[in-house]
């Protein structure tokens, strides 16, 4: 990742509007910043939350709140608790996300 044209800048998270994604149970709320290239989340996850589809973007991800599940296509499991992170390159090993009491995550991919 490249990082060009960005002067410093903040975020107060609590402003940015909220947007709902539905998974194959329960919803993510995402809350988006766009710079560029770069997409940077702050997702919410709610309980019994599965996501709807096998994911193949390269993220970094840092989790805040919670616990959060990530199963990979080859049958790996990861487990993410509160100051624990993971990344991924593009097109790498496609993933999906679980929790089962809700996670708040930061993302940038």
């Amino acid at each position: 990742m490249k990082i060009d044209n960005l002067p410093f800048g903040t975020t107060d998270w609590s402003t940015i509007e909220k947007t709902t994604h539905k998974g194959d149970t329960g919803v993510a709320i995402w809350r988006t910043q766009q710079f560029g290239d770069i997409r940077v989340r702050m997702v919410e996850y709610s309980a019994n939350y599965l996501a709807d589809h096998w994911c193949s973007k390269g993220h970094i991800l840092l989790c805040i709140e919670g616990v959060l599940q990530t199963e990979l296509d080859n049958g790996r499991h990861v487990t993410l608790t509160p100051g624990m992170s993971y990344q991924v390159a593009d097109n790498a090993e496609a993933h999906r996300s679980s929790t089962v009491e809700g996670a708040t995550l930061f993302i940038v991919d």
